[in-house]
């Protein structure tokens, strides 16, 4: 489904009512000096705290039955607006959750892109599928990736691409702790990639201090406190919170969205409180929208053009977009290993939207690639 736009020409009054609800996605974004004078001048607010700022915001205000309005308008244009329709609350509500300093993640700070290493301790991922399954070279694929710059190495050992099988708790167990327990106190930050309750508290006590579940904690609701929200709430796990549609057996079949960037914006949003709501404090959570998982390539360019939406949500956002399959459906049809180039423009667009954290195969790639990009923006 497409959704019904409206672009106006102009903000008028009696646009809104009370049935709508108000996203702004952060556009015109400058960095380094040209940022800060924006700033200093009030026509431009910092964004997410770091050396970013946005001059201009798309408003889009979506109605009850599905039609959306959108607007380009600048801070004070958006400012005016807010007074004259009684929604100066709600805007500027926006513009504090997207201004907000981001404060350390699991130690890590979030002024600047850190990058998430892959370590795919399974024998059928997409792109890397047994090349690691093997726990003595996933432990050096992991010293190796952090010595190219990865400040976290995250250690899966479930695959979850289009159309993969389950595998039982105890095996992705028996895959991922002899690996977490060699990498812990290395330096880098451990995260442990399952939607497992068991599998996650198992990775803790072994040393992991991250959660990173493509379920958003709703893969595994257990009963009383055997749950996965339950446990990193009681353990206070930092923890990334991905949107998926449907399972890995079925994301991929006919993925639908009214407009993708708002529907799973809302869906994190209510993942997001249900943390909250159960103990987990927004300094511990980060959401990742989830590019490939139940989306057309379609809606994966929408997510990508729309990432600075996300950080409404006034926590840490991750893009994971590392050789996956839209990026050959752009190009040539290349096989995940020759899909560098492409994950490398990506990650790029992601930085420059200020996203906090990369998720990568190829970790010196994108460090450099990194590296001279943010030269250039500073």
């Amino acid at each position: 489904m497409t959704a019904s736009f409206q672009r106006e020409a102009s903000l008028r009054r009696g646009l809104a009512d009370s049935t709508d609800r108000l996203y702004l996605r952060p556009l015109g974004l400058l960095a380094g000096e040209a940022a800060e004078a924006a700033i200093a001048a009030g026509l431009a607010i910092r964004l997410a705290g770091a050396t970013r700022a946005f001059s201009l915001a798309d408003l889009y205000l979506r109605r009850a039955d599905g039609r959306i309005t959108a607007i380009a308008a600048t801070p004070l244009q958006l400012r005016d607006w807010a007074a004259d329709e009684g929604l100066t609350d709600k805007v500027e509500a926006w513009f504090a959750r997207l201004s907000m300093p981001r404060p350390d993640f699991a130690g890590l700070a979030m002024d600047r892109p850190q990058i998430m290493g892959v370590v795919n301790v399974t024998p059928d991922s997409f792109s890397d599928g047994g090349d690691f399954l093997d726990p003595d070279r996933a432990i050096r694929q992991a010293r190796a990736l952090a010595e190219a710059g990865a400040a976290i190495l995250d250690i899966g050992g479930e695959s979850t691409r289009p159309g993969s099988a389950e595998v039982a708790a105890d095996e992705e167990q028996a895959r991922v702790l002899p690996v977490i327990r060699a990498l812990a106190g290395s330096g880098a930050a451990i995260s442990i990639d399952s939607r497992r309750a068991s599998v996650m508290a198992a990775a803790l006590d072994a040393g992991a201090g991250i959660v990173n579940d493509v379920t958003a904690l709703t893969g595994d609701p257990g009963t009383g406190d055997t749950g996965s929200l339950d446990l990193v709430a009681a353990r206070q796990a930092p923890t990334i919170l991905m949107h998926m549609r449907g399972t890995p057996q079925t994301m991929q079949n006919d993925p639908d969205y009214r407009f993708a960037p708002l529907d799973i914006y809302d869906y994190l949003e209510a993942r997001v409180e249900a943390c909250l709501a159960a103990g987990l404090p927004l300094s511990h959570i980060a959401i990742d929208p989830g590019i490939g998982f139940g989306k057309t390539v379609r809606h994966n360019l929408e997510l990508l053009s729309h990432l600075a939406l996300f950080h409404g949500l006034g926590c840490p956002v991750l893009l994971g977009v590392s050789r996956k399959g839209f990026i050959g459906k752009l190009s040539r049809g290349e096989e995940p290993k020759r899909r560098v180039p492409g994950s490398l423009a990506a990650a790029l667009e992601g930085a420059r939207q200020g996203v906090q954290m990369i998720r990568v195969h190829d970790v010196d790639e994108t460090r450099q690639a990194l590296a001279i990009a943010g030269a250039i923006a500073d």
